[in-house]
């Protein structure tokens, strides 16, 4: 790559910190305030000192509201720098492991110029693509803080009303509405039938009467946990306060899916991980996202594997071998191919295949999945670089070709 001026960047809360060395080997350390105004004006300020070539601009991973306004100039190139391997060469330079704004912006323009050749430089996705991917980012902190909720509300009941959560189940939104009205076993008890249809009817709940027929009978014969009216009381009040927090997370969490849905019904690559077993209206947009529109951003399917987490690590010493889960990977990519390989189980007879075959060899549930999502990339990452759409039959008799043990295991069942 050909550049003018390679620039460290250290971020801060108040001001960043930057180190900017030439072409000729001159070097300048600097600092800039975090405002969209300094920012901007300091960029210009770089296009005067070098007016003409690329300007290399080495950053730390995470810090996207500066990367989101550097990214509007074509005369910069931005290399996201991973937090770990920043952190490793400043602990291999100095021993005390010793942080400094100013010293770091110069040892991560020092690392990118040493390994420009080796570094990924960051291709944007288009504003549609960016657009979605942070939509389902968004979703899933909101889906998190749903469940973070939905388990502090069990949590609340067990102590008290456990009867609840085995009529209803845990994340049920009729459980909340029965809540609403009867917060405790004693309460209960004093519902009628016809009070139980008319709430289970608000809820949505199908066969309403016959359920609450049901419902009534249980309630009958429950007994009560403790009598201990100070637990009773603290408890229902706060699982009351968690099932008001939950509701409009609901509402949200819809609103995110519309917007998605919105963005998704006019992407590029919507046809090809729609075409996914198990993928649906949340996983397709996420793998998509995954991926990219950028064919030139990945080589092969096993960078993906890597990058996101899924490939494990093969350490070698000596005659020892150690191969262990990755430590260290982006949160949310992992998960979105995890989630995708769990969701295919019911609708893939070769992915649930798989899966059993691996557990009968001793593996777990969530190595299992994880060692399906690998092989599920290696078919991802072909449909994205060819365009084409998943065809179950056609990879089935890919299988049967290569006389795979899925194969021989389809046929028996």
């Amino acid at each position: 790559m050909e550049w003018v001026a390679c620039v460290g960047i250290d971020w801060g809360d108040k001001q960043h910190a930057c180190t900017i060395q030439s072409r000729q080997g001159t070097k300048q350390a600097t600092t800039f305030g975090s405002s969209p105004e300094d920012v901007h004006e300091w960029v210009r300020g770089l296009r005067e000192r070098f007016p003409d070539g690329t300007i290399v601009i080495g950053v730390e991973q995470g810090q996207w509201s500066l990367i989101y306004a550097l990214m509007a100039y074509e005369f910069l190139v931005l290399v996201p720098i991973n937090p770990r391997a920043s952190k490793a060469y400043r602990t291999s330079l100095r021993l005390s492991g010793a942080s400094d704004d100013p010293a770091d912006a110069a040892l991560i323009c020092d690392f990118v110029l040493k390994h420009l050749d080796e570094l990924r430089v960051w291709h944007p996705d288009d504003v549609g693509t960016r657009k979605m991917r942070l939509f389902c980012e968004q979703r899933r902190s909101l889906v998190d803080q749903r469940t973070a909720l939905t388990h502090r509300m069990s949590a609340a009941l067990k102590e008290y009303f456990p009867q609840a959560l085995q009529w209803f189940g845990e994340t049920s939104t009729h459980l909340r509405t029965f809540l609403a009205h009867w917060p405790t076993l004693d309460q209960a008890r004093l519902a009628s039938i016809d009070d139980l249809t008319v709430v289970l009817k608000a809820s949505r709940r199908r066969k309403a009467s016959a359920v609450a027929k049901e419902l009534i009978e249980k309630i009958r014969v429950a007994v009560p946990l403790t009598h201990d009216t100070a637990i009773i009381e603290a408890h229902s009040l706060y699982a009351l306060s968690m099932a008001a927090l939950i509701d409009p997370l609901d509402q949200q969490i819809a609103q995110y899916d519309r917007a998605i849905a919105a963005v998704w019904a006019s992407h590029p690559d919507r046809k090809i991980f729609s075409s996914l077993p198990g993928a649906g209206a949340v996983l397709a947009p996420r793998l998509a996202v995954a991926f990219g529109l950028d064919r030139s951003r990945y080589d092969e399917a096993r960078e993906v594997q890597q990058y996101s987490g899924i490939a494990p690590v093969i350490e070698k010493s000596g005659k020892q071998v150690w191969i262990h889960a990755r430590w260290g990977f982006p949160t949310f990519l992992h998960q979105t191919f995890h989630e995708f390989a769990a969701n295919s189980l019911p609708h893939c007879e070769w992915a649930r295949a798989f899966y059993e075959g691996q557990r009968k060899r001793g593996a777990g549930h969530h190595e299992a999945i994880r060692l399906l999502a690998f092989r599920w990339i290696r078919i991802l990452f072909r449909l994205w670089k060819t365009g084409e759409e998943y065809d179950d039959n056609r990879y089935v008799e890919a299988l049967k070709q290569k006389h795979s043990p899925i194969a021989d295991h389809l046929a028996a069942a």
